[in-house]
């Protein structure tokens, strides 16, 4: 009985850490994840976004991967669509 209790008393610091690990990284980063995705499937035409490469544009066109934003007058650029960082809400 006392090995036994000795045996999980030297566990008990590496059980901690999992824990401790899972509820700090694990834990928001999947939460952030999953947000993200969602904000990717909610993309529609006519968003402005901002990319990752700190780029703002408005969405003319979506397909599966790729994502067409306009930039500036004349100019569109197709990114991928993991690439884009967050939708700009409007100013009004």
């Amino acid at each position: 009985m006392d090995n036994e209790m000795a045996a999980l008393a030297n566990f008990a610091p590496i059980i901690l850490m999992v824990l401790i690990f899972y509820f700090l990284l694990y834990r928001p980063q999947k939460r952030a994840h999953d947000e993200h995705n969602k904000m990717l499937d909610a993309l529609e035409i006519g968003n402005r976004v901002i990319t990752l490469g700190g780029i703002y544009g408005t969405i003319t066109a979506l397909a599966d991967d790729i994502v067409t934003v306009k930039i500036a007058d004349k100019v569109e650029v197709e990114v991928s669509r993991n690439a884009i960082n967050g939708v700009v809400p409007d100013k009004k």
